[in-house]
């Protein structure tokens, strides 16, 4: 059986970023559905805001200027898993990597 892809998102809840954390999670989930194996939200501290992609890092808060928007991230995912996959409407977005 293959593995599914697996995301992380590891957030500041000091900083009150849960419903952050959980929005984005929301968006992953809608976006691939059954394709993904799971989406976890993991509490921490010190400012951190992490999105991981199973081993890749696809956005790092202090690294990366701040916090994605829903299209960069589903996008990044879409390129690393489902590449021949249409995000409809999120394509249209000429979005920076």
């Amino acid at each position: 059986m293959e593995k599914l892809p697996a995301i992380t998102i590891h957030y500041c809840s000091q900083c009150n970023w849960l419903l952050r954390a959980a929005w984005m999670a929301q968006e992953l989930l809608n976006s691939f559905s059954t394709d993904l194996g799971s989406v976890t939200l993991v509490p921490g501290t010190g400012g951190v805001y992490e999105i991981k992609l199973d081993e890749h890092v696809l956005w790092e808060r202090k690294r990366d200027g701040g916090f994605p928007d829903a299209a960069q991230i589903k996008q990044r995912v879409r390129d690393i898993c489902f590449p021949e996959r249409s995000l409809g409407h999120v394509d249209g977005k000429k979005i920076d990597k």
